[in-house]
């Protein structure tokens, strides 16, 4: 049943949307992604200023970074390689360049339709920009439910699956040990809070990144040589000009599309719930930030991932091995065993932040239409449950699960997306002008927008609309 309901959501629907909805965006905001891509290190400069109280635009990027850095960077390229040969990486390069598109707009209407919580800080995301820029707050409710089964349970899973092979890999820790291990730190950990986990977050991310880049600088320095072979194997069998390797140009853009997705999240609606919990001035500004991570998570750590499995010549084509081995087993071959244990740390530091922060994206959900303690505490013990099924069961069964929740997820955010293109593209024109006008740090001005439904709490100048739902709900309390 999930493979059938696989090759219906992504050899029919989500290339189409994703790529198609992707390239849309791109070229009618006239390649917003490229034109903004060196003012985001400015950008990127006035991210790391916070207001007391509040994340900074660079804490919110780094907990963005932080959920889209992990197994999809080591196992799923792994995984993509084994399943859609070499040329599957390309596509995931593609995924990536259009979806940075995607991911900035996803992002910065997240900012402009945030709320502010009892206790001063924001909420918001995809629910957010569909109920109160659409009106639709079935289908905000409908893919909060998604947020949560794919994030909270799906991917969690598959995180717990990626650790507990490795280790096992590794060190030979039985999967239940490992799963136990980590069920229990989740456990402690969950109650800790967002702004707990982004104070680790911008801190532990950097390094861990900067750490793997390294290693995979050595691998590539020590075959330096082969690296433009290994390109072009990559391009020619992203087109099926390479027949030795599985599948051909439709399994490579299958895979590609698939884990392309799974890693870098750009149109899935995941960022755009920690970038509305930033502060900042001008909701473009958090797009264009966040459209960085994606960059960051497949263009750098992707890619590095592929190049050390490909030009340490242990892939073969129809191998069966599980996802993180094959990365674990490239690296050691080329540096010896401690790569091997390198490779299985900086996944358990990967997954440790990516795990923290699905569980905050569920939760995020959850709160979007029940404010109760009790579905939370469910929700909890679930969470904890889906870590240990996810480290005891096989490569197959956890990717389709997550692969079908992902799918749904990712098509009815991209639809509403899709819906709300123009308010984005007004929101980008504003932002365009100001800079235009010489503005190095433009501000948003809600009195021209006073059409849409917006905070006026979090944004002065907005129209007072009636609050609705949680909003009439928390100034009740």
């Amino acid at each position: 049943m999930l493979d059938l309901l696989n090759d219906l959501i992504w050899s029919k629907l989500l290339i189409v949307m994703l790529i198609g909805l992707g390239l849309i965006f791109t070229v009618v905001s006239r390649f917003v992604q490229f034109r903004y891509f060196a003012s985001m290190f400015r950008i990127f400069g006035e991210a790391l200023q916070r207001q007391p109280g509040q994340l900074s635009s660079f804490q919110a990027l780094m907990l963005s970074v932080a959920g889209r850095v992990g197994a999809g960077n080591i196992a799923g390229v792994s995984v993509a390689i084994m399943l859609g040969g070499p040329g599957a990486v390309l596509w995931m390069w593609v995924v990536a360049l259009v979806g940075m598109a995607t991911s900035y707009f996803e992002c910065a209407l997240a900012q402009l339709y945030k709320r502010r919580e009892p206790d001063g800080g924001y909420r918001g995301g995809p629910a957010f920009y569909i109920q109160h820029g659409l009106g639709q707050r079935w289908l905000g409710i409908l893919v909060s439910i998604l947020l949560l089964v794919t994030f909270g349970f799906g991917f969690n899973a598959v995180q717990s699956y990626t650790v507990a092979s490795s280790l096992h890999d590794t060190f030979g820790v039985p999967t239940l040990v490992s799963g136990l291990i980590l069920t229990a730190v989740i456990g402690v950990i969950i109650f800790g809070g967002i702004k707990r986990i982004a104070s680790f977050a911008d801190v532990l991310v950097p390094l861990m990144a900067f750490a793997y880049i390294g290693l995979a600088v050595l691998v590539i320095g020590m075959n330096l040589t082969e690296v433009p072979a290994t390109l072009a194997l990559i391009v020619k069998s992203a087109f099926g000009l390479e027949p030795a390797f599985a599948g051909g140009i439709g399994a490579a853009i299958i895979m590609g599309v698939k884990r392309g997705l799974f890693s870098n999240e750009a149109g899935l609606g995941s960022a755009p719930n920690v970038a509305a919990v930033a502060e900042v001035k001008h909701p473009v500004a958090q797009g264009i930030v966040q459209s960085l991570s994606v960059f960051i998570d497949t263009l750098i750590l992707c890619t590095c991932t592929a190049l050390i499995i490909l030009l340490a010549g242990v892939y073969q084509p129809g191998m069966d091995v599980a996802g993180v081995v094959l990365t674990q087993t490239a690296v050691a071959s080329v540096v010896g065993e401690w790569g091997r244990v390198f490779v299985s740390l900086a996944l358990l530091l990967f997954v440790f932040t990516t795990l923290i922060y699905n569980y905050y994206l569920g939760e995020n959900a959850l709160g979007f239409f029940s404010q109760k303690r009790g579905p939370v505490v469910v929700y909890r013990v679930l969470v904890i449950l889906l870590v240990l099924w996810g480290s005891v069961q096989d490569l197959g069964t956890v990717f389709a699960f997550a692969d079908v929740t992902m799918g749904l997820l990712a098509i009815a955010n991209l639809v509403a997306l899709a819906l709300l293109f123009k308010v984005g593209l007004r929101l980008m024109r504003d932002y365009d002008s100001q800079v235009k006008a010489g503005v190095k740090s433009p501000v948003f001005d809600a009195s021209n927008f006073s059409d849409l439904d917006l905070d006026a709490s979090v944004w002065p100048n907005a129209k007072a609309n009636p609050p609705s739902g949680l909003d009439a709900q928390a100034q009740q309390r």
